[in-house]
């Protein structure tokens, strides 16, 4: 099993975490992981994205220049990185943000509310746990409860009800694509 995931959209929306999130969760399982962050000076506002992989095998770099996987937050990460997914790749995108649509008949693009899934579970600020349930739940990549057991250990500062509200998210996520 190899899985090569782009993760991007705008500073401030977690996007960085969430790759750190998906590395911890395949690291819990016991596969190979790679994480590689990238951000503008700008940070919140601007435009992150992190590349990882998971993987049974040893992986060879942690470059991901044609993934098997999109995780698109924001418009302009639709624009950027749509081309660059592998032929029978799966795309999940926030529709809450993204209002355009994808051109691509070669592979799987799925428009989940990401955002307003995030609200209705109580903040804003999980939308990133509610794209990492639907995508954990579309491949299994890793597993929900590797993600959820990820939580307190990337988010060493978050509170109780916080990491309550993270795997509620996460779960909000996964039903989302069930």
């Amino acid at each position: 099993m190899y899985q090569g995931i782009i993760m991007s959209g705008f500073g401030g929306q977690g996007i960085i975490s969430g790759g750190i999130m998906l590395a911890y969760a395949g690291m819990i399982e016991g596969k190979n992981v790679t994480f590689f962050p990238a951000y503008g000076a700008e940070m919140r506002g601007g435009t992150a994205n992190c590349s990882v992989v998971v993987s049974s095998d040893p992986v060879a770099s942690p470059v991901v220049g044609s993934p098997d996987s999109l995780l698109i937050m924001n418009e302009p990460s639709l624009a950027r990185f749509e081309d660059s997914l592998k032929p029978d790749g799966l795309m999940i995108i926030n529709s809450s943000l993204v209002n355009s649509r994808s051109t691509r008949t070669d592979i799987t693009a799925i428009e989940i509310p990401v955002s307003d899934l995030a609200e209705e579970v109580g903040n804003i600020k999980t939308a990133n746990m509610v794209i990492l349930g639907a995508y954990a739940k579309k491949t299994g990549a890793v597993s929900i409860d590797a993600l959820k057991n990820s939580i307190a250990k990337v988010y060493l500062r978050a509170s109780e009800s916080m990491v309550e509200l993270n795997k509620k998210a996460i779960d909000k996520g996964a039903e989302a694509v069930s």
